[in-house]
């Protein structure tokens, strides 16, 4: 069954020692899979491993996976010193040139760039991997919950708009049959009626378009990702309703042909919003 692009899942729990660990996750349309993890400073490392997780289970469109620790444990407070020193050796040497006299705050020292910063301890890190892949792919289940929830909205929005086509196609074969015979009666020759019938006759476009409506209902049943396969095919019903209404000679065909084009724009753009 289809699978919309949109969703959104979370998850979270707390695990001791390292407190509450939150994983939120949201999809959006994307023509191809692209995913991006947001975490905490000190957990760069984990990212590649959360993108895996995440491009193993789902093959389109742009994810944005944010993970949120709330730890109550001490971090480690580090000082760059060598840092610190190369900024007095500099402050200082600037006091002396311009013959400053003010003196530098510890405060204003320690707030220096890179000066200050707060560490986990980095085996931390390695044991967190085991609780975060937990609490990741069930935030994963989720958010693959919700886009096949509206998904099966739009399978039945999608199967009940190519029945339409389908309703109209019929429609326009018995119209186009009967129109063309009547036009037909009215022309002398042979040589005209052959000559007009090659100009407006659909046969093969209402046939085409048929086989492309029929593929399109069939890709809606198939598992796995078929976005790109019905935007495919739904530019190809869209060719051959162009063609068709643009050699039709009777309104009422002509009618059809510009309603069965609006299905089919509609069809396009629900298609683009599934994986």
């Amino acid at each position: 069954m289809i699978r919309s692009m949109t969703g959104f899942g979370s998850n979270e729990q707390k695990i001791a020692p390292f407190g509450k660990i939150r994983i939120e996750i949201r999809s959006t349309n994307h023509k191809s899979l692209e995913t991006v993890v947001h975490s905490p400073e000190g957990f760069l490392s984990l990212e590649d491993k959360i993108k895996k997780e995440i491009d193993s289970q789902i093959k389109r469109g742009r994810i944005t996976c944010v993970l949120n620790l709330s730890s109550k444990r001490a971090a480690n407070i580090f000082i760059d010193r060598v840092l610190l020193k190369k900024y007095i050796s500099i402050i200082n040497g600037v006091k002396k040139q311009f013959q400053i006299k003010d003196n530098v705050s510890i405060n204003s020292l320690i707030n220096l760039p890179g000066v200050l910063s707060l560490q986990e301890e980095s085996s931390s890190r390695a044991d967190i991997w085991p609780h975060i892949k937990i609490i990741l792919n069930k935030a994963l289940e989720n958010l693959v919950k919700t886009r096949s929830k509206e998904g099966r909205a739009l399978f039945i929005y999608l199967k009940n708009r190519s029945e339409e086509i389908k309703a109209d196609i019929e429609v326009i074969t018995k119209r186009f049959k009967k129109a063309a015979e009547n036009k037909t009666r009215a022309i002398s020759t042979n040589e005209e009626r052959a000559a007009f019938l090659k100009d407006v006759d659909i046969t093969e476009e209402v046939e085409r378009l048929s086989f492309h409506v029929q593929n399109f209902i069939s890709k809606l049943t198939q598992t796995g990702p078929v976005g790109k396969e019905l935007d495919f095919i739904t530019q190809e019903m869209q060719r051959e309703a162009n063609t068709m209404a643009a050699k039709t000679f009777d309104a009422a065909i002509s009618a059809k042909a510009v309603q069965i084009k609006s299905q089919i724009e509609k069809l396009r753009e629900q298609a683009q919003n599934i994986e």
